[in-house]
């Protein structure tokens, strides 16, 4: 099973795996975000039902992304290019739309206020 990591973490801390990856330590599949609120921004309440829905799933078509959703093609395009932008979702070389992962594994730490 592919999972991936979505997460918050400094740009020291991303810098860090990148590192470590470099020196050939596993790492895993990792998407972070600088601030937790950057999370909520890119991940909306529709965008995680659609990531869900593409778990796992071949590669499809926008209007076959929508079907699935039972929704209408403008608003899964709007959903969809957000999440090609912020790098979650990919796109094959036929044009096709891809969530390469079977899971998500969500983590970030949330303290008291300073």
């Amino acid at each position: 099973m592919r999972t991936v990591t979505i997460g918050v973490s400094s740009v020291e801390e991303a810098g860090a795996r990148a590192l470590a990856a470099f020196r050939g330590e596993k790492q895993g599949a990792f998407i972070s975000f600088p601030t937790v609120e950057g999370l909520w921004t890119v991940l909306t309440p529709r965008r995680w039902a659609l990531i869900k829905a593409l778990a796992g799933q071949e590669p499809m078509s926008l209007r076959a992304v929508a079907r699935l959703l039972d929704r209408d093609v403008k608003n899964t395009h709007s959903d969809v290019h957000a999440l090609l932008n912020a790098g979650i979702l990919n796109r094959t070389d036929d044009e096709r739309i891809v969530f390469p992962y079977d899971a998500v594994h969500v983590d970030f730490t949330v303290g008291k206020a300073a």
